[in-house]
């Protein structure tokens, strides 16, 4: 047989088994329901505990509902009356809650930051006690409102506060702090700050600790001097998808964050002093039963969330140098 005949030969043989892998390859390829099995569990909760509440809370605050009769249609009038004719939420409410954001969300968010940087700088045992003493109040702000901070504030001479101050001499007379309508938010803001070390904190120090220590030897080889160096140009850089998570968090946590002026004071606060728009809701919602106009309320809410995440998102996502987003 001719050299051509066994390469025509040789050739006829391969190009079937060849013709069957690329349709094996081409079958696997096109075969993606398993993927959508893997990930139906978390759309299904994801569906009816998210996407279905926010859409029922959408449509429910264009109607008045009292949680009795059956929801009346009035359109846009709960968000015409709450930002025209709602004095506690334009003069008290929506104010609050901006200070109680930017103090405790940012400020919260910078400290968690320095925190975790220092703690970082530790040996393990140190580091993870301190860890999670600090993280601990995150988890047990309801119980140690009640026994710790009202002890705390307390307005006769057994509180610690009062105490401390009478016996400094900056007091003559114990003070109702939880009654007085100037110091009523800067405590609220105080204990926000102390239990702010949630979830994003945690972030934080595994994005430190999970920088290559080889980039801060070629630093120091490029010319970076100090802690401080390092710390602008090669760790913030490495962790920006942590950053992101806890800034996310951050804001969150400060916007739905009615809990601690509610254990406090009660719901309302003395002369909205400390109301903020989850107290807000919660007022119309299950105090008053004005359910449409308090999902109106949680509406406005998801909304100044989702404009502060989208400016994190911004801020901390690398831009493509092509341009692209």
């Amino acid at each position: 047989m001719s050299n051509e005949a066994k390469t025509a030969a040789s050739a006829a043989a391969v190009k079937p088994e060849t013709g069957r892998k690329k349709n094996r390859i081409g079958r696997r390829e096109n075969n993606n329901h398993h993927g959508y099995y893997f990930i139906a569990p978390y759309a299904i909760v994801f569906t009816i505990f998210i996407l279905i509440p926010v859409v029922l809370a959408v449509i429910l605050s264009l109607t008045n509902f009292n949680a009795i009769q059956f929801p009346k249609w009035v359109g846009f009038l709960n968000y015409i009356t709450l930002l025209t004719s709602d004095e506690v939420f334009m003069q008290h409410v929506l104010p609050n809650t901006v200070v109680y954001a930017v103090v405790v969300g940012i400020g919260g968010y910078i400290l968690s930051f320095i925190l975790a940087y220092a703690l970082c700088n530790l040996s393990k045992v140190p580091r993870t006690i301190i860890a999670l003493i600090l993280y601990s109040p995150s988890m047990t702000t309801g119980v140690a409102m009640t026994v710790l901070w009202k002890v705390i504030f307390s307005g006769d001479q057994m509180g610690l506060l009062n105490s401390w101050l009478m016996s400094l001499g900056v007091l003559n007379e114990p003070v109702v702090w939880l009654s007085d309508t100037r110091a009523l938010l800067p405590i609220v803001i105080i204990i926000g700050l102390w239990s702010s070390m949630g979830i994003g904190f945690l972030s934080l120090i595994a994005g430190i600790l999970n920088t290559d220590e080889q980039l801060y030897e070629a630093g120091a080889i490029d010319g970076i001097k100090n802690r401080f160096q390092e710390m602008i140009y090669i760790t913030i850089p490495q962790m920006k998808p942590q950053m992101l998570f806890a800034a996310v968090m951050a804001i969150v946590n400060a916007f739905q964050n009615g809990l601690i002026s509610t254990l406090l004071t009660g719901n309302p606060s003395p002369s909205y002093a400390a109301q903020l728009i989850v107290n807000h809701i919660e007022d119309y919602g299950f105090q008053r039963y004005e359910m449409g106009y308090a999902a109106c309320v949680s509406v406005v809410l998801l909304l100044i969330v989702q404009l502060f995440s989208y400016a994190s998102n911004k801020l901390l996502t690398d831009k493509d140098p092509y341009g692209a987003a």
